[in-house]
């Protein structure tokens, strides 16, 4: 750690993540990092981690505004604004049970013993936090970086997990169900500090980025790098880069082949169930679902209800996506075409306004309406709020949207990031995402000067591969070597990295090869499709 130097041109990595060492390590039948004392976990804790965001997080002991409260944590500190402090020890509990689920991110810290290669980073982050969150911020903790964060959605913060950051000494401002005025208070908590300025940005949407550069763009000039996660985010990291206006360096984590590959698609394969059941407690057999986007998130939904017996549309506008869901057995439309008819709308797009008014006025009574994009501009939710229309809140993140002759929508979370917002997501592939990002930290925070322009990078293919790797014990895998001479033939470097720079898992941003450079800047990029 303490001499990092990054990915250089040859694809090396440093010596403490050398790829044939980590292939002899679980070649060897290797101890299966994090599930130790797995099966306590679940007699004890499992029921209490999936109820966790509606027993815990819903159900809160006051409706005073976490603003308005006096709280300190067992230190005396009071840097921080969660709901209640006193649930610190419950959070406690949801952390320790994902840490079983994050091997890599746990070996990360042990690996870091004695060395710190994030010592002096002055990261502020911006984020959904959940007990994933918390296990990567302890992390960056462990790894060196003092941290301060926000939250990025304001429905999907688990309160009794920004508790026990709060007691653990990180300064949290964050809870369910923040008001538009509170979300931004909190980002200015965490960034307007009296001596202590971040030189690190880890987000999450772009909203933590644009109030820098609405509010103080003068931190800019000792700010080493941005990490951006998700879709939104880098959409608007690319053009601020076209417009010329980008400061610094940023790493594009959403299109890694870890985060798309895994998290985009996995994850979201199972949760989208999950969110619909706990905020429904529909069937799927048999229901008409429309699926707008087909990128990895919409790919993951879409094979997910077909798999439940609900019949599938998908809308697209990328004519390559488009045929991969025609080869994928779902019918192509246009929402126009079938918004009368559908019992559910699912927008995955990354885009604004997908669903607009005309066509919520459109839908079937009870038509189920909800988002598993990041942002809660692709739904136009905004126009429901009107004179005529009436708005009931019948379970938590549910609202009924009643039309004067009595037809009724069913909006879950406001239009804002379903699974998140109304549920749970799966730990491990969150982990995948989680490393990448805390990979993405150490190279840009450690690059030499020079390395990165004012542009925006994917993560090299190498760390790709390193982040896969050290998830791979879990399963008691074994890969594969190449022989010398299979090498020789391949072109290859027999520890890798086994794809090229320019190798995509989808076809978004076609983008040329450039040598052995290290990432691939924006300039390098085509346009940009806002289909995700």
């Amino acid at each position: 750690f303490g001499t990092w130097s990054g990915c250089t041109g040859d694809g090396n990595l440093p010596v403490w993540i050398q790829f044939a060492d980590q292939k002899q390590e679980f070649n060897k039948r290797p101890t299966k990092i994090g599930r130790r004392s797995l099966s306590r976990s679940i007699s004890q804790s499992s029921t209490d981690s999936y109820s966790s965001a509606a027993s815990y997080t819903d159900s809160s002991d006051d409706e005073t505004s976490p603003r308005d409260k006096q709280q300190k944590n067992s230190k005396g500190s009071s840097d921080f604004c969660v709901k209640n402090i006193k649930q610190a020890e419950f959070g406690r509990r949801e952390i320790e049970i994902a840490e079983q689920e994050m091997p890599a991110l746990m070996a990360l810290r042990k690996r870091a013993q004695g060395e710190k290669p994030l010592a002096g980073a002055k990261i502020v982050g911006c984020t959904h936090i959940t007990a994933q969150t918390a296990v990567l911020m302890e992390t960056l903790g462990a790894l060196g970086a003092q941290c301060r964060w926000a939250a990025c959605n304001i429905y999907s913060t688990l309160n009794e997990v920004a508790a026990a950051l709060a007691e653990s000494g990180f300064p949290v401002f964050a809870w369910k169900g923040e008001s538009e005025d509170d979300f931004w208070w909190c980002i200015d908590r965490c960034v307007n500090v009296e001596g202590w300025q971040p030189n690190m940005i880890l987000d999450d949407g772009g909203d933590l980025t644009h109030w820098i550069y609405k509010k103080y763009p003068n931190m800019f000039k000792k700010i080493k790098g941005i990490v951006e996660e998700s879709v939104t985010g880098v959409h608007r990291l690319y053009q601020l880069s076209k417009a010329g206006k980008l400061c610094v360096p940023a790493m594009n984590v959403n299109d890694s082949v870890t985060k798309q590959k895994f998290d985009n698609l996995y994850c979201c394969r199972e949760s989208i169930l999950d969110g619909l059941k706990r905020t429904t407690d529909m069937m799927f057999g048999g229901k008409q679902v429309v699926v707008c986007g087909y990128g990895e998130v919409g790919k993951g939904c879409c094979a997910a209800l077909k798999a439940m017996g609900s019949i599938v549309y998908v809308t697209e506008i990328d004519p390559i996506c488009a045929l991969q869901a025609c080869m994928d057995g779902f019918r192509l439309v246009k929402l126009n075409e079938v918004i009368r008819q559908v019992d559910i709308v699912i927008t995955c797009t990354g885009n604004k306004n997908v669903v607009t008014r005309e066509h919520l006025d459109r839908m079937k009574n009870s038509c189920i309406v909800c988002n598993m994009g990041h942002s809660n501009t692709e739904i136009d939710v905004a126009s429901l709020r009107t004179p005529e229309l009436t708005w009931e809140r019948v379970r938590s993140q549910v609202d009924h949207v009643i039309w004067p002759d009595g037809k009724r929508i069913v909006l879950l979370a406001e239009g804002r990031l379903l699974n998140l917002s109304c549920s749970t997501v799966p730990t491990f592939v969150l982990s995948i995402t989680a490393t990448t990002q805390a990979l993405a930290l150490i190279e840009l925070y450690n690059a030499p000067e020079g390395r990165y322009k004012q542009d925006v990078y994917l993560l090299p293919k190498k760390m790709d591969e390193y982040v896969a790797s050290l998830h791979l014990p879990t399963f008691d895998a074994h890969l594969t070597e190449l022989t010398d001479e299979q090498a020789k033939y391949l072109g290859l470097n027999k520890n890798g990295p086994f794809k090229p720079n320019y190798y995509r898992c989808r076809s978004r941003r076609p983008q040329r090869a450039r040598g052995d450079r290290v990432g691939t800047a924006a300039s390098e990029l085509g346009g940009g499709g806002q289909w995700d």
